[in-house]
This record gives structure tokens, sequence and C-alpha cells, in this order.
């Protein structure tokens, strides 16, 4: 009895407590339910005057309403704002009840928006959450216009943000200045946290403040915090100074900007412990890296954008400001006659600060002459097509005589300085292409000659594991600095280029992606490339990414259309087109997952099954829009994939004319190994389908491992569906549960028919059939019936679409 007297006094107690503020909400809902225009309207119920009345004082009462029973906690958490109705999901949970509903609501009429179909909610409370923190970070919502929303109790950033798992950053870093402010210290804390992906979207010009605390954010939220995705969409005129803001910040490098203030995190993990100059060691490797013409091109490009920053940059005390003047004609000293020399790298002792000596001599070593000398000599540069016209620039005067830094001068006041710094300046006047410094370096004079120090100056932290660059055009600028971070970002771990125009560039990355290879503890498994031309055709750039990276689990590679006008000979490269695509044998290599969209054009079967040969643990392959010269071709392929890749399970082909395979596909059905095939837009049943049906049924019957087929596109129509029917006959062995007939011209009465037959044999035929896009919409109670009863033996999945209206569409297309 103890329990049931509980729940008596606990109800007593709620309407008590409301029963002294019922009168004066009652009062205030009548005065205006009096002069309604409408007319009156029904009063809302005692209890519901109760609830609203307990949810506006929940202030005071929060521990008594978490007490209450299940039942009447039920009706109150709807009343509740959106910080309450957050605040009780754990004591409903243990009372057995769900606020799921309640928030896909709120979702409905407060966000407006519809979710994706191909979005799988879980958890409707943490979606509100973070799309609510969105808005109001991006002041696109009113918090005071709902009062479920309003509460002066708390801050809808702080309390909201630790639902925060991903963040879209957008336009001009609207954001971020309000994240970096003292104000809202704890909610940058509770984001670094949580947050796991950052992604940036439409990104235009942005000023220095923005930039200055895009800086900050990004060292608290990826050095400090928990981020491990940076994603970029949609950017086609990338500014080169905010993309490698970005990129080497997810690399893990920092170095404070002259505007901000010393980082208190910083200061707590160093403190007790000396800075170690081998941080930059772990990104260049043990030993000082080789400094190749990349760099060296990014250096002269760098020069071009120092007198219009510098002119933006706030001006630094003058104990810590170092004119970049000094720097230039200290370099450009040794540059304007061949005879000079110029002075040594900076060492990790100078990165760090160390004052060098006044006197020192401007000559240095014998080493140094060599290396004047033969950067003297240098052949002239070849004219190699680039993807877009380079702009010149002039070089600045430089003086004889070097000035030397000093003391913490030494540090650069922006990113440019600790990731590549000006090389050198050539004579006064002096009007010379960037292709043509970047083109300078491959003849074999000495690399240092134009040394680029290393990033030992800078400070290292933690980086990202996934990089994600979505349409987002890579000058040769900063193609050049991507390419340098990859070639020792180890942590890297996932890597997207999705049409980015590299062209040409492509050397340099698969070179880069070489050298990260033979880094001790890389960690880059999985790599996405896709673009509209390639220097390259796609087989062979697909021979030396393998060769390239044979670590590599998942490959992604789509060419949309072959260029020939990119020369692939392209001066610039660290290693010679030769060596990239050198013919010799792949290595085997590590691939489990390999994906392929080509261009139009017949493709040579030889080189796909070379790559085929050396990927023994291949488990997944698909080829899109592939086009060889004959069905003997083709029958090459899948006897390769048969004899070496014996542990494939699915094999997909999408866009490819097999009306001329039919052997071959009979072939692939037979095959005992494989676990999912699918058939794409094939056009299978264009050639004998009145022969071909009764072939591919039967070898379907006889075949026991397979579990899915897909053949979305065929023209399958009503007589193939129900020729597939037999499939599923008494007498057939046959273990397929998934089964793709979309866009198949299949009619209602046709699949009335097929779902009769399946209730015939008696036995539970598939789990999953997918009817997208067929002609169900001509006889509509038809289809309704016939899916009423699949719905008996497997999960339908279909759509109301309108056949007449897409019939319409097509012809008025040709």
């Amino acid at each position: 009895m103890a329990a049931p007297e509980a729940w008596r006094a606990r109800s007593c107690w709620f309407c008590e407590v409301a029963a002294a503020t019922t009168m004066e909400a009652t009062s205030r809902e009548a005065a205006p339910a009096k002069s309604s225009a409408s007319g009156p309207s029904a009063p809302p119920a005692l209890f519901e005057l109760c609830g609203r009345a307990v949810s506006a004082h929940m202030g005071v009462l929060e521990s008594g309403v978490w007490a209450l029973p299940g039942p009447i906690l039920q009706s109150i958490l709807p009343l509740l704002n959106i910080y309450y109705l957050e605040r009780i999901e754990e004591t409903a949970l243990k009372k057995g009840l769900s606020t799921q509903a309640i928030w896909r609501r709120l979702w409905d009429e407060l966000m407006k928006t519809r979710p994706s179909s191909l979005e799988s909610v879980t958890c409707w409370r943490a979606k509100f959450m973070e799309a609510f923190f969105s808005h109001v970070l991006r002041g696109t919502i009113d918090v005071s216009s709902d009062r479920r929303l309003c509460d002066q109790r708390f801050s809808p950033l702080l309390h909201s943000s630790r639902h925060v798992r991903q963040l879209t950053i957008c336009n001009m870093l609207q954001g971020a200045t309000e994240l970096v402010a003292e104000p809202n210290r704890r909610v940058l804390e509770t984001l670094a946290s949580c947050l796991h992906t950052l992604k940036f979207r439409h990104l235009l010009f942005s000023d220095v403040a923005a930039q200055q605390s895009l800086r900050q954010l990004l060292h608290q939220l990826i050095h400090h915090g928990a981020v491990s995705q940076v994603s970029l969409y949609s950017w086609p005129v990338p500014e080169s100074a905010l993309f490698i803001l970005i990129l080497t910040m997810s690399a893990g490098f920092w170095q404070p900007g002259p505007a901000n203030l010393p980082c208190r995190l910083c200061g707590e993990a160093s403190r007790g412990r000396a800075p170690s100059r081998d941080e930059g060691s772990l990104l260049l490797g043990s030993r000082r890296p080789r400094r190749d013409a990349a760099e060296r091109c990014a250096a002269a490009l760098m020069a071009t954008r120092r007198k219009s920053e510098v002119k933006q940059m706030p001006r630094a005390a003058p104990a810590t400001r170092v004119t970049r003047r000094s720097t230039q004609e200290s370099l450009a000293a040794g540059g304007t006659d061949s005879k000079r020399e110029l002075h040594p790298p900076a060492t990790s002792q100078e990165a760090s600060g160390t004052k060098r000596p006044s006197s020192a001599p401007a000559a240095t070593s014998s080493a140094s002459a060599s290396s004047s000398t033969s950067s003297s000599k240098r052949a002239p540069a070849n004219s190699a097509p680039q993807p877009k016209p380079l702009k010149r620039f002039k070089r600045a005067a430089g003086k004889k005589g070097a000035r030397t830094r000093q003391g913490s001068g030494a540090e650069s006041e922006d990113l440019y300085d600790f990731v590549f710094i000006v090389a050198g300046e050539k004579e006064d006047g002096e009007e010379m292409e960037i292709g043509e410094v970047a083109c300078g370096a491959l003849d074999g004079s000495d690399p240092s000659c134009l040394g680029l120090p290393t990033l030992e100056a800078s400070q290292r932290f933690r980086s990202i594991s996934t990089l994600e660059l979505f349409t987002v055009p890579l000058s040769t600028e900063a193609a050049l600095t991507l390419c340098h971070l990859l070639s020792s970002w180890v942590s890297l771990e996932s890597l997207t280029l999705s049409y980015n125009g590299l062209g040409s560039n492509i050397f340099r990355l698969l070179d880069s992606l070489r050298a990260l290879s033979g880094q001790v503890g890389c960690r880059l498994r999985a790599l996405h490339l896709s673009d509209l031309f390639s220097p390259l055709p796609i087989l062979e750039l697909t021979r030396a990414i393998v060769r390239a990276l044979p670590l590599l689990r998942v490959l992604s590679i789509r060419v949309d259309h072959p260029s020939q006008r990119d020369n692939p000979a392209v001066p610039g490269n660290a290693g010679s087109p030769s060596h990239i695509i050198g013919d010799e044998e792949i290595p085997e290599n590590c691939l489990e997952q390999l994906e392929m969209g080509f261009p139009r054009g017949a493709q040579p079967a030889p080189l796909l099954c070379s790559v085929l040969k050396a990927s023994g643990s291949l488990q997944q392959l698909s080829l899109d829009s592939a086009t060889f010269a004959s069905p003997q071709d083709f029958g090459l392929v899948l006897q390769t994939l048969k004899e070496y890749n014996l542990a494939l399970k699915r094999l997909s082909f999408h866009d490819m004319n097999l009306a001329d395979c039919q052997t071959e596909v009979l072939f692939l059905l037979q095959n005992l190994t494989l676990q999912e095939i699918t058939f794409s837009f094939c056009r299978l049943f264009e050639k004998r389908p009145a022969q071909f049906l009764p072939e591919m049924v039967a070898a379907m019957k006889g075949n026991s491992t397979l579990k899915g087929l897909r053949l979305p596109g065929n023209r399958l129509g009503n007589a193939g569906l129900l020729a597939l029917a037999d499939v599923f006959s008494e007498d057939s062995s046959s273990s397929l549960c998934q089964l793709d007939i979309s866009s198949n011209c299949i009619k209602p009465d046709g699949l009335l028919e097929f779902a009769k037959r399946l209730e015939r044999w008696g036995r539970g035929a598939f789990g999953h059939l997918r009817l997208f896009q067929n002609w169900l919409d001509q006889d509509a109670v038809t289809a309704r019936e016939a899916i009423r009863r699949l719905r008996a033996t497997c999960h339908v999945v279909s759509d109301s679409w309108d056949s007449s209206q897409a019939f319409a569409d097509y012809v008025s297309t040709m």
C-alpha cells in the first residue's frame, strides 16, 4: 500500500502547487478570448492549465516534477520548454517514457525542414539541439519569439552545445568571432570535447579579424579538442590565405598571429617541461627534408602576397615585430650576384629565437658556394600548359648586404612564415612567370639554394584524421601547400579530393602520397579522388596510386572526361612521369574496396587486370561507365576476378552496355563466392530476352550463396518480372533475400501476378524488395493490392512516382 499512497501524495502535491497559479493563468487567457473577433474558443482543460503553470515555474518546482508518477509526467512533458525537456530526459527514460515524438514535433514546428530521405535519425533530441545551436549562432532564429525556446535561466548556446557533433561555418565565417569571445568561453570548451566534424560551406572572402578568430577557433577545436574531420564544400574562388590557414591548422601546426592572445591551454600543457626541438620532426621526418621544386615555387608565390597582407595586418609591438623586407633583402643580396653566396637555411636554434651574431660573415661554406653556382646555371623553363594563366610579379629591389634576425623577431607574423618563406629575390625590375620558378629546380641544382626552413619553428599539436575537399578548385599555390603537408601527414586516415581541378598537379599529389607512404606510422587507408579531367588515363592513374600506397584499403577514383591538353611531362614534378607510370608489375597491395568511374572510351582490359591481380584481398569492386573493346575483354576481366580475387563478395556494374555480354553475365551468376551483384542500367535484356531470361533464372536457381541481386534500369517489364519469380520456386536452391527491380517499366497487374506466384509457393521469398520509379500509378488500386500481398512475405520499399510526368521530361530532352 506504500506505492499507491506515494502516488496519491504526489498527485495531490501537483494539484496544490498548480492551484495557486491556475487562476492567474486563466485570467490572462480569458481577457483576449472575450475580445477575439473569431468568437470564444473552448477553454483549456484544468489539467492543461495546471501543466502550463508548473512549466512556467520549473525553476522552483523542477525536483518535485521529476518525482511525479509516470502518467502525470507524460502529460507535462509536451508543455515544458526545450531546456527542461532536455534536462528531464534521463528521468523520463527511467520511468519508461520517451520524448522522441515531442522532439520530432518541435523539429517540424520550429525548424520547418524535412530531413533527407537518406538520413536515418536515431535521436531527434540531439538533431534538434544541434540545429538549434547553429541557428542561434548565426542569428537565424529568434529565441524570444517562442516560449519553448526562451528561458532567462539558460544560455541557448551553452545548453545546446553538448549535443553538437557537427558544426558548419558558412559564407564570411559567421559565428567564429562569437565562439572565441570571452563570454562564450564555456561554450567553446564544451564544443572542444564533443565536436567531431567541422564543415565549411560556400566560403567568401573574409577580413583579417575574422581569420584571426578562425585561427583561435581551429586551435581550440582541433589542437586541444576532439575534431577529427574537416570538410570544405563549394568554394568556387578559394581565398589562398584562408585556405592555407585551414589546411595547416588541420595538419596540426600552430603559430599564434600578432593579434592573438597567448593560449591558456598551451601554457597548461607545456608547464613543467622544456620545449622540444623535435616537435616539427614528427611531421617532417627524422632527417632534414629535401626541399623540392614544389616548396620553392610556393615560396616564390608567397612573395607576391606579402605587400598586400602586411598592410592589412595590425601593427605589432616593436620588440616582437620583424620586417619582412630585411628578410627578403638578406636573401636577395645573395641572389643578385651569382658569385655571392646565400645564407644557409635557418637552424633549429635560430627558429626558436636564438640571436644570430651581427658580425656573421656573408660568405658561409664551400657547399653554399657550389649551391649558388649550380643555381645560376639552371636550364630554361619549359613552357608546359597550365590549368589557368599564371600571374606575373615584379621582384623587389634587393640591397647588397645581409640583415640578420634578432631575438624573437625570427618568429613570423602570419601563417605563411612558418609554412614557407620567401626564398630569394632576383635582379631589380626583372619579371618572371610563376611557372618558371617551379621549373627551375629540375636541372639537378641543389635544392637548398632556394631553401625553405622546416616547420620546426611552429608548435606541433594533434591533427585531424579525415580531410574532404568538395568542389574547391586548387590553384598552383593551394595544390603545392596541400602536397607539402600531405607528404608527412601521418595521422591522416581518409582523404577525399572531389572536383578540385588538379590537372597536372596530380603528379605532385602522387609524389606526396608516395612520400607519405614511406613515413613511419602512416595511417592513410582510404582515398577518394574524382575530377573532370586527368592528364593520365584512369587506369594508369589507378596503377600509380596503388603503387604509391600499397597499404591503402579503400580507393574510389572517377574521371569524367579524358584530357589531351594536359602534358604528362610537366616541369616542376619531383619525380618524372615515367617514374610515376612505370610499366613494372604492381606489388601486392591491401585493397579491400575499389570503385572506378570511367570516362567514355574503350579501356585496356590488361591494365585493369594487372590491378586486380595485385589486389588479392579485394572484397568489393564497382565499375561505372566502363567500356571494353570487345566482350572477350570483359570476359578476361571476369576470369581474372575468379582466379585472383577469391575474397570478392560484392560486384557492381553501372551504366555499362552488357547487351552483347550475356555469356559473361551468366558466368558471373554461377560464381559461388559472390554474395551481391548489381547490374544498374546495363541494358541486360535488350537482345534475346526470351532466350536469356530462362538461362539467367536457371543460373540463379543453382546458386546458393548469392544473397542480393540489383537490376535497376534494365527494362525488365512484366514478362521479365514473372520469369524472375521462378527463382523462388520449390525446386530452387537460391537463398536470394534482396531484390531491386526499380526503374524497370513494371505495371500493377504484373506486380500483382508476381505476388500471387510467391504466395502459391508458400515460402518467405526474400527480406527486401525495392520498387522505385515503376509504372505503378497507372492503376493505384491494383498496385496497393499487390504491395499488400507482398508485404506478407517481405519488406517492400516503393514511392509515389508520376510516370506520365517522367515520360514528358524524357521527351522534352530528346
